[in-house]
């Protein structure tokens, strides 16, 4: 098999060409502490962009309060190519907030999200744009393995579709991430949804529309290192369940239900027992046990509760997503 960079670029028929020389791509780039890779990401991106023409394109980067010289290294590359946009957020607001970011400010026919690390190969593009000039409203790139992914990260992930997709009112494709290509149409639905603590691929699946989909491989990043750790990605797939589902408040309902029947009979045969055969020596051990499980039932539905008013009480402040401290390149006259 071909590695992603090695990919031969599918051949458009002129006929695609015939509703779409005015057509613009958008790619949306958000940026932590990537500087090592960059250079290397313009690198292949560029060309891929170059070969699709009639295609006018933008280059939309992010840069999410990187820590590193990020942000020079975009900047130098917004000066030498004028599609280079870059929007400097006022500190790191989480991939999520950046992402919509860059959503906001693209103005293209299509959207496409991509990482900077090199996972998701630049080469792919020309496939997406196949698609969507066939008619898909939005082309999903479909991980092929996940064996470049640490093994509790696979395990996270996997625990996470399947409780997500079993619970959540809209389903969520599997080893889909935030790279695909979606139409004008669906980014202007995404502008539309209010909430301020955003799941990306939970609202992507919201929106609906037709789709399509194509298959990558994975490489190994270039350079640097994720930043999703254990703890960020299970406060993500908390994040996610949450946003798009009610069953674990209503599971607790029927815990609840469950209990209260078994104590009521239990009850009922402690009068009978005590009639019949009279009082015995109370158990102080199944006592405790009982009282402690109940009080740690108590305690995880008020947890759960808690979450959901969290984010009511998060989405009721109304802070901005995101808030840009500067915008470089473009028609900026301050890049």
């Amino acid at each position: 098999m071909l590695a992603p960079h090695q990919l031969q670029m599918p051949t458009l028929t002129h006929s695609s060409f015939t509703a779409s020389d005015s057509r613009r791509l958008s790619i949306v780039v958000p940026c932590f502490n990537e500087a090592q890779g960059l250079d290397a990401f313009f690198d292949r991106l560029e060309l891929i962009l170059h070969q699709l023409q009639p295609y006018d394109h933008e280059i939309i980067c992010i840069d999410d309060g990187s820590s590193d010289n990020t942000l020079d290294v975009l900047r130098r590359h917004a000066n030498r190519n004028s599609r280079i946009i870059v929007l400097e957020l006022s500190r790191n607001f989480g991939k999520e907030a950046a992402l919509t970011a860059g959503i906001d400010a693209a103005s293209g026919d299509a959207v496409i999200p991509l990482d900077a690390d090199l996972q998701h190969p630049p080469e792919l593009i020309a496939a997406m744009v196949e698609h969507w000039e066939n008619g898909s409203d939005v082309v999903l790139a479909r991980r092929q393995s996940r064996t470049t992914d640490h093994p509790l990260q696979r395990f996270i992930t996997q625990g996470f579709y399947r409780l997500h997709n079993t619970i959540a009112e809209c389903e969520i494709p599997k080893d889909v991430g935030d790279f695909r290509l979606m139409d004008k149409r669906v980014v202007d639905a995404l502008k539309q949804l209010p909430e301020r603590r955003r799941f990306m691929k939970g609202l992507f699946a919201w929106v609906g529309f037709k789709h399509s989909e194509v298959e990558f491989t994975v490489e190994p990043r270039q350079s640097g290192k994720s930043s999703f750790n254990a703890r960020r990605l299970w406060i993500l797939a908390l994040e996610g369940i949450t946003s798009f589902s009610t069953v674990p408040l209503v599971v607790w309902a029927y815990m609840g239900f469950t209990v209260a029947t078994v104590a009521l009979f239990y009850g009922c045969w402690i009068i009978i027992k005590t009639l019949a055969f009279g009082i015995d020596v109370p158990g102080y051990a199944s006592l405790l046990t009982a009282i402690l499980f109940l009080g740690g039932i108590q305690l995880l539905g008020i947890g759960i509760l808690g979450e959901y008013v969290g984010r009511i009480y998060s989405e009721s402040k109304q802070r901005p997503i995101y808030i840009i401290r500067q915008r470089y390149g473009g028609n900026n006259p301050d890049a």
